[in-house]
């Protein structure tokens, strides 16, 4: 039996989940459409008053893109486990973490980059200046991962649960927080005229930490999850 590379499996899980997720398109739309009708009731709850929203735009462009990253948490691996494609992973001969974590990068792909592409003009709804828009994208490319990271890795805790329920949203968000807050911090920064760098390299180095640590505890959590 040939064995194959890591690189070869890496890919065949990636585009494995791209096809996945482009059979059901309408499904993986659904965060980029809570994203901005979270986005876009803002503006109806607080008035035209340009000024009140630029101060609140960071603030509810990141609330919305955390809460949207919780859709689809459930499912992430369970439906590998309803059609049985998670044992086969487990005996693959390739390291399990690796193959989570090619599922968490297509997670992001699909559902994430979506989201900071039309970043742009969520911020132009809410009238948030020019100069703090690269900031704003920054922190979302950084930040974005990281919720995906740390979302699949308590996903994988609940994976032999037959419905996870409330407990994955209560599990998650206190990992969320800091992320949250370092995101929107950095631009709160910037529009004060401080330095918002240092929240993006904190938010950096929990980036690098959960690549490296996230497949692991995930594989680690399913493994004792499974049967």
């Amino acid at each position: 039996m040939t064995v194959p590379s890591l690189a070869g499996a890496a890919r065949a899980m990636v585009a494995r989940d791209l096809r996945l997720t482009w059979a059901r398109r309408g499904d993986s739309l659904q965060p980029l459409l809570f994203t901005v009708l979270v986005v876009a009731l803002f503006p109806l709850a607080l008035g035209s008053e340009k000024a009140r929203l630029a101060a609140l735009a960071p603030g509810a462009i990141w609330v919305a893109a955390l809460l949207a990253s919780l859709q689809g948490l459930d499912s992430l691996f369970r439906s590998d486990v309803e059609d049985g494609s998670l044992e086969q992973q487990l005996l693959a001969p390739v390291p399990l973490s690796l193959l989570l974590g090619m599922r968490m990068l297509a997670h992001w792909l699909t559902g994430s980059v979506p989201l900071i592409l039309v970043a742009p003009l969520l911020a132009q709804l809410l009238f948030l200046p020019a100069g703090l828009l690269t900031p704003l994208l920054v922190s979302l490319l950084l930040g974005t991962p990281l919720l995906v990271l740390l979302g699949a890795s308590v996903a994988a805790l609940t994976v032999g649960m037959r419905r996870s329920g409330m407990l994955l949203p209560l599990l998650a968000l206190p990992l969320y927080v800091p992320v949250l807050v370092f995101g929107a911090g950095s631009v709160m920064a910037a529009a004060q005229g401080q330095d918002w760098l240092g929240a993006i390299a904190l938010l950096a180095a929990g980036l690098v930490l959960a690549v490296v640590l996230a497949p692991l505890a995930a594989a680690a959590a399913i493994r004792i999850a499974m049967p």
